[in-house]
């Protein structure tokens, strides 16, 4: 796999932690970015002096039910973050920010969401892990929305009026109460990423069975890798060395553990997916957990998650280039394992670079299934909907390698028109997987 320089991990991060006497001493006058975090139960007024340079608040992890009616003087503020506080209502308010585009939210209370509390220019919405039961038309009058996470409520039904939205690129309704999914939402021009795993409408899988490893049994070593549903340690038994997912307890972004270990039981083996070795039983704090196989030390992610400013598509490291030889392994590889899926009534939903491994004996993993969907694979309409929104996340993976392959090296003509018909906005136009295949 020559020229190729895979990137390193990389997180989304914030600014370091403020405090409130730094906020009320001055000393953040023209910050642009604020994190505060120390069980406020009220809005610090304090915060609003900075009108004129805050353009991310991040108050997470506070005690807060309302925002003061004249928040909107924060005219610049393009981020707000108040995951895990006590907001029952979203406040009306925020409809108000000019330059308000990403909203979080999430591990609140929420039961309401008023008509006038999304802003004009909203981009990313995240109420995940609440108690919403429905969603007002509104949200499909915001055209510039690219990421709505919904997951962890008791939706029934999403707003018809997002049908044929023109930016929804990524959509997380799981763990909801939605009883059926609605057709137009497999005929969104731009809808790549979709998981709606826990919901009545999900198809059961049988999972395979495996081994039962006790947890007392191993001997843990060290973090291997951190994601939105749990974490990876590696692990010794007197067996040898493997790679132990233990799940978290809650809600994530994409989903509940319990569906994420579910679909990795039922994935099956295949050459380009890690092997599941069982299931570890007896954590200490009753946790799912998976013991895998270890994959070799250096093995690196093909691409970086999307910050602020992409919003859906993948990040990566300046100057990373690809050969034409490593994009085709890469292509074939993942083209391969998605088809494997198909075959057991699996969507990954979450095809990204970020979530494929390259081990330093350059062979190809495809990782984590926070977001996987599962579907009757022998409902041939039920494949080819969803093969229509795998091939539209498949041609921004191939867009995303080529845009960045080498120009001396460049792959053939093939491989950029797969591309290209992937990413046709009319969903039933794409190439079904046995197309993916290349040479």
């Amino acid at each position: 796999m020559a020229q190729v320089e895979f990137a390193p991990v990389r997180k989304i991060t914030l600014a370091a932690m403020n405090t409130l006497p730094q906020l009320r001493s001055g000393s953040l006058a023209g910050a642009t970015h604020l994190q505060l975090s120390e069980g406020l139960e009220t809005f610090p007024h304090e915060i609003l002096e900075l009108s004129e340079s805050l353009r991310v608040l991040d108050l997470s992890g506070n005690r807060l039910t309302s925002l003061p009616p004249d928040f909107s003087r924060l005219g610049n503020l393009e981020i707000l973050f108040c995951s895990e506080n006590q907001f029952e209502i979203l406040p009306e308010v925020l409809g108000q920010c000019p330059r308000l585009e990403m909203v979080g939210f999430k591990s609140n209370r929420l039961r309401t969401i008023p008509s006038l509390s999304l802003p004009d220019q909203l981009r990313w919405l995240i109420l995940t892990d609440n108690q919403l039961e429905e969603l007002p038309a509104s949200l499909g009058e915001r055209p510039r929305l690219q990421k709505l996470m919904l997951a962890g409520n008791r939706l029934r039904s999403i707003p018809s009026t997002l049908c044929g939205h023109p930016k929804l690129e990524l959509l997380r309704i799981a763990a909801n109460a939605m009883d059926h999914l609605p057709e137009w939402l497999f005929e969104l021009p731009r809808l790549a990423w979709l998981a709606t795993s826990g919901n009545p409408c999900s198809w059961n899988v049988s999972p395979r069975t495996g081994a039962l490893i006790e947890w007392a049994s191993l001997r843990l070593g060290p973090v291997l890798g951190r994601g939105a549903s749990g974490e990876t340690l590696q692990a010794t038994t007197v067996s040898g060395s493997l790679a132990v997912k233990v799940f978290k307890a809650k809600t994530t972004s994409d989903g509940t553990p319990q569906d994420e270990m579910a679909t990795f039981l039922a994935a099956g083996t295949h050459p380009h997916l890690a092997r599941v070795l069982g299931e570890v039983v007896g954590h200490p704090q009753g946790r799912h957990a998976l013991a895998m196989e270890l994959l070799p030390a250096g093995s690196v992610t093909v691409g970086n998650p999307p910050d602020f400013q992409s919003c859906t598509r993948d990040t990566y490291a300046p100057h990373t280039t690809f050969s034409a030889e490593s994009v085709i392994q890469v292509s074939r590889a993942i083209a391969s394992v998605c088809s494997h899926l198909a075959d057991r009534g699996i969507s990954h939903g979450d095809l990204y670079a970020h979530n494929i491994l390259v081990t330093p004996t350059e062979r190809v993993y495809l990782t984590d299934f926070g977001a996987a969907n599962r579907w009757d694979p022998t409902d041939r309409i039920q494949r080819r909907r969803w093969e229509g929104l795998e091939a539209r996340a498949y041609g921004c993976l191939l867009d995303d390698l080529l845009t960045r392959t080498d120009p001396s090296h460049a792959p053939s003509l093939p491989l950029a028109a797969l591309r290209d018909a992937c990413l046709d906005p009319n969903p039933r136009q794409r190439p079904a997987m046995e197309a993916w295949k290349i040479g």
